[in-house]
C-alpha cells in the first residue's frame, strides 16, 4: 500500500502518471464517495456499482480536469459521483413521467430493508428523513452534514449558486428536524398508550 498523497501531488501524478494516481485517488476518496452515493442510491449494491462507474467516468475523464478551474479534486469527484448516482436513480424509475423527487417513498422503503438490526435508533431516524427530502435538498444536505463540505464546493458540485445551495440546505434541514422530531413524538405517544 502507498502512502497517502495530499491532493496537489494527486493532480500532478495525475498528468503524468494517470493510472498510478487513480489507485491512489481511490484509496483516499473510495470510502467517502461510496457513502456519498450510498446516500442517494440507498441501497448497497448499487452504491457499488454506481462507484466503479464513477471512478471509470473519472479515469475517462482525467484530462479535463483543470484544478484551479474545476475546484478541488474531492469536488470534481464528487460531481462526477452525484451525477452517475442521479442516472441510476433515473434508471431505476418504472412511470417514464414521474420525478426524481416522487422516488422518496421507494428510497424510504429500500433504506427499511437496508437497515440492520443493531442500527442505532438515532441514525435511522436521521436516514428516514434524509431519503424522504426531495433530490436537491437531499443532495446539499448530505454534502453538508454528512462529508461536511463548504457551500462553494456544494454549489459547484451540485451546478447551483451558492446562495441556492445555502437555501436548499436550509429548508432541507428544517424537514429533516421536522420528521425526525415528528417520529420520536409519535413513538413517545405510541409508548404512553
Amino acid at each position: 500500500m502507498t502512502t497517502r498523497q495530499p491532493e496537489t501531488n494527486l493532480v500532478a501524478m495525475l498528468k503524468n502518471r494517470p493510472t498510478e494516481a487513480f489507485d491512489e485517488i481511490i484509496e483516499v476518496y473510495g470510502s467517502r464517495i461510496y457513502w456519498h452515493i450510498r446516500r442517494i442510491v440507498v441501497l448497497h449494491e448499487e452504491a457499488e456499482d454506481v462507484m466503479q462507474e464513477c471512478f471509470v467516468r473519472a479515469f475517462e475523464q482525467h484530462r479535463s480536469f483543470r484544478g484551479e478551474t474545476n475546484g478541488s479534486l474531492a469536488a470534481w469527484l464528487y460531481k462526477i459521483a452525484t451525477n452517475e448516482a442521479l442516472k441510476a436513480l433515473a434508471r431505476r424509475k418504472r412511470n417514464i413521467f414521474a420525478s426524481l423527487d416522487s422516488l422518496g417513498a421507494r428510497l424510504a422503503a429500500d433504506f427499511d430493508s437496508e437497515i440492520s438490526p443493531s442500527a442505532d435508533e438515532i441514525a435511522v431516524r436521521l436516514q428516514r428523513a434524509v431519503v424522504q427530502l426531495p433530490v436537491k435538498q437531499k443532495l446539499v444536505f448530505n454534502l453538508r452534514y454528512y462529508d461536511e463540505l463548504p457551500f462553494e464546493d456544494i454549489a459547484r458540485i451540485t451546478g447551483m449558486s451558492l446562495s441556492s445551495a445555502k437555501t436548499n440546505y436550509h429548508y432541507a434541514a428544517q424537514k429533516v428536524k421536522s420528521i425526525v422530531t415528528l417520529d420520536t413524538n409519535y413513538e413517545y405517544e405510541a409508548d404512553a398508550l
